[in-house]
């Protein structure tokens, strides 16, 4: 192996790398591992804690670099790897590229929205997980549920969480969970949670199917994928991101203990609420007793001013009547007035009648000479005209009747003008 990293060292050696970060991490002693990726092919790079140190930015899964340095043997495994002396960025790679696309198209739907994410339930009664069964986040999930929880039902949806097949899978996983929510409200929050990778191993968190069959979900989303460094767009389109998939089970599921000491809380605040109340009801009682004193004093007081209301009715009463019958006796005055009055007018205006009678009286007319004529059948006769030859008239006198025969008719004579 040595003899093949000689070889190396002198025929190529220092050469300049371009490729796209992946599975970068940096280890307890300051050294840097990573991959330096490039149409399929990746390449084992290391870089040193000393030239680290000197790095102007912190590289990145994704991130297009150029590393400068020397190609070497592992000789533990036999590797080829590259010795990292200088690292640069070199803009983004192909892989980020396509994610921050997809990111900004997605984006502009809406599906990242704020005001469509949905707050956790504070005490939820059932919780669903969707990753793999021999994932190391199920383990870590499971564990912090048992000990925050164990009340609680927890329902696993299986799906593949890397290569080519997770997508789908997972789609079909989150489908399932909505279907079982909607015919018994089988689980009210929903975790999504898969350990770190790459770049390339949390891919399957970026695709565009799934992000919108998350966008579906009826109940709220946790995404808790990769480390806190990770970012998917699962975790854009969940309703919460959790930096791990541990962290997402604690968010949706407080602590046992925690909700002890509240209930314990809430218990003292009622216990203490109660017996202040009954202390205030108690002296609210007292001072009704000392204002209510003896219920015969009571009894006198109330008899005292009964009395003295009787009374004063009484002299109201008696008030009322005498001006009653001074408003009736002035009343009875001017009635007999009236009437005296009117008696006066009509007696006087038919004296005045009476005499105005009597000057019509038909006798006045006979006194004084006058006769009245009517013939058989007591018509009255004015005129001559009325009469002819021959025809017998009465003649009415002062003292009784004649009987008369008309001889002729003779008509007035004209006066001359």
């Amino acid at each position: 192996m040595r003899a093949v990293a000689d070889a190396l060292a002198v025929r190529l050696n220092p050469v300049v790398v371009r490729g796209e970060v992946a599975g970068f991490s940096r280890a307890v002693s300051g050294h840097c591992y990573f991959l330096l990726k490039d149409d399929g092919v990746q390449l084992r790079c290391a870089l040193f804690r000393r030239a680290a140190d000197q790095l102007a930015f912190v590289p990145g899964d994704g991130q297009l670099v150029q590393a400068r340095g020397k190609l070497d043997v592992y000789g533990a495994r036999g590797e080829l790897q590259l010795i990292v002396e200088s690292l640069q960025p070199a803009g983004q790679g192909v892989w980020f590229e396509q994610f921050l696309r997809l990111k900004a198209r997605l984006e502009a739907e809406g599906l990242f929205d704020a005001a469509r994410k949905r707050a956790l339930p504070a005490q939820p009664r059932s919780i669903g997980v969707v990753t793999s069964l021999g994932a190391a986040a199920l383990r870590d999930v499971a564990s912090a549920l048992r000990r925050r929880v164990p009340h609680l039902p927890v329902y696993i949806y299986p799906s593949a969480v890397q290569g080519a097949q997770a997508p789908a899978e997972l789609c079909a996983a989150l489908r399932l969970a909505y279907q079982r929510f909607a015919q018994q409200r089988e689980a009210e929050v929903l975790l999504l949670v898969r350990g770190g990778g790459s770049l390339e191993d949390l891919w399957a968190f970026n695709d565009e199917q799934l992000v919108r069959t998350l966008a579906q979900a009826p109940m709220p989303v946790v995404c808790g994928v990769g480390h806190e460094t990770d970012f998917t767009l699962a975790d854009f389109v969940a309703d919460l991101r959790a930096p791990t998939p541990s962290a997402a089970a604690e968010l949706c599921a407080p602590a046992r203990l925690a909700r002890l000491g509240e209930l314990s809380y809430l218990h003292e605040r009622l216990h203490d609420a109660v017996f202040n109340a009954i202390d205030q009801r108690g002296q609210w009682l007292d001072r009704l007793s000392q204002r209510l004193g003896r219920p015969s004093g009571r009894v006198h007081d109330s008899q005292q001013r009964l009395a003295g209301l009787q009374h004063r009715l009484e002299r109201a009463l008696l008030r009322t009547s005498q001006r009653q019958q001074l408003r009736l006796q002035a009343l009875q005055d001017a009635l007999e007035q009236a009437r005296t009055r009117l008696l006066d007018r009509h007696g006087q205006r038919l004296q005045r009648l009476d005499a105005a009678l009597g000057l019509l009286d038909p006798r006045l007319v006979l006194g004084r000479g006058y006769a009245f004529l009517s013939d058989s059948q007591g018509h009255l006769v004015t005129h001559t005209g009325q009469a002819r030859p021959g025809q017998t008239l009465r003649a009415s006198l002062l003292d009784g009747e004649l009987l008369l025969t008309v001889d002729d008719c003779l008509p007035a004579a004209r006066q001359s003008p």
